[in-house]
């Protein structure tokens, strides 16, 4: 008779447990309700707040108009000018917020779960240097927006292939030789970075260089939407669809055998499908840190550790969140303030309030 069981059981045997407790499971699941309906409402609202927030005004009963008009017979009455910022600059920006967003989030909290490990944030196995690195690189031998994009992504997906080969070849830790392998492979492509920087033109290429690794989506365009959806669907896809097992997996590596978990398998996928939404979300708007660190541990406190429920809602929560930074990127000086020094400004001080709120543990 094989003693492993299924992991839907094992969720029935935590369910029975808790009852045993006295928590009323009806009256929880009403909660869970209630916050994943603000949940869902979060991105809608940012998404149709951020239009008119710029330096050229947008009123609300303007922007009703301008995107009604691409579906009903509306007559054109406002200045084409208006058509211009919506479609081409502000739709493009806010819809990459969103993605980038869900993008580092998502992998932030499967990473989370998968070493057990509550500072673990996507650049663990070195996508963010790589792709920072190709970034650099493509801006260095003057590649253009697409090379440069293209560049950063490829990279991107180096960096932690090289790490999980490098990794792989310890046996005595797998999980901890993971890390360390990512973190070496990272320091070597953030070095490399460091150099082209050194060699670039001062004038030109390394402000440019320099920018670019702040974190920016004032640059952005319809079609570097177009170039990312693909990668993000590939890696969001499957992070959804097995969201259950990492509640498995994030238990560990005996336990997960034990219930039947191909362990090595899930985390070949869940490694793949991170580096492939957050080499794709660097790509085009550059280094944005602490997003995949705060966002997680925000999710969980308000849904819980659950993983169906954690990954849908660090979708949700983590496209708001990003869209937000970037509205006061664009409004709280003359010029632009980049991404990246925004969301540590906010991220750290909150990761920290997060860390001091929090009793029970990160689970």
């Amino acid at each position: 008779m094989s003693r492993r069981i299924s992991a839907e059981k094992y969720v029935e045997i935590i369910k029975d447990s808790i009852k045993e407790y006295g928590s009323d499971p009806q009256n929880e699941e009403q909660k869970l309700a209630r916050k994943k309906i603000m949940l869902l409402a979060l991105p809608v609202l940012t998404f149709l707040f951020s239009f008119p927030v710029g330096r050229y005004g947008i009123a609300p009963g303007e922007l009703i108009t301008i995107l009604l008009a691409k579906i009903l017979p509306i007559p054109h009455t406002w200045p084409s000018t208006l058509d211009t910022v919506v479609f081409q600059v502000r739709l493009p920006r806010i819809i990459a917020a969103m993605l980038v967003g869900a993008a580092l989030s998502t992998a932030g909290a499967a990473y989370q779960g998968m070493f057990k490990n509550p500072l673990v944030s996507p650049d663990i196995l070195g996508a963010t240097a790589g792709a920072a690195f190709g970034a650099a690189l493509g801006i260095y031998f003057n590649f253009g927006i697409a090379g440069i994009q293209l560049s950063s992504f490829v990279f991107g997906l180096l960096a932690v292939g090289l790490a999980y080969l490098v990794g792989g070849r310890i046996r005595h830790d797998p999980m901890l030789a993971l890390v360390l392998a990512g973190i070496l492979i990272g320091t070597i492509f953030s070095s490399s970075t460091s150099l082209l920087k050194f060699m670039a033109d001062p004038y030109e290429k390394l402000p440019a260089i320099t920018y670019w690794l702040l974190g920016s989506l004032s640059s952005i365009a319809p079609k570097d939407i177009w170039f990312i959806i693909g990668p993000m669907i590939l890696g969001f896809g499957p992070l959804y669809l097995l969201r259950w097992r990492l509640n498995v997996l994030s238990m560990g590596e005996e336990e997960a055998k034990a219930l039947g978990l191909e362990t090595g398998r899930l985390r070949i996928t869940v490694i793949l499908c991170s580096t492939l939404v957050t080499a794709a979300a660097v790509s085009i708007s550059g280094m944005i840190g602490f997003v995949g660190l705060v966002i997680p541990h925000l999710t969980r406190m308000i849904v819980g550790p659950d993983y169906k429920a954690l990954i849908p809602a660090s979708i949700l929560l983590g496209s708001a969140y990003l869209v937000v930074v970037d509205d006061l990127a664009r409004v709280l000086t003359t010029v632009e303030v980049p991404l990246g020094i925004l969301t540590s400004v906010i991220g750290a001080p909150f990761f920290i309030y997060l860390i001091l709120r929090s009793k029970g543990g990160w689970q």
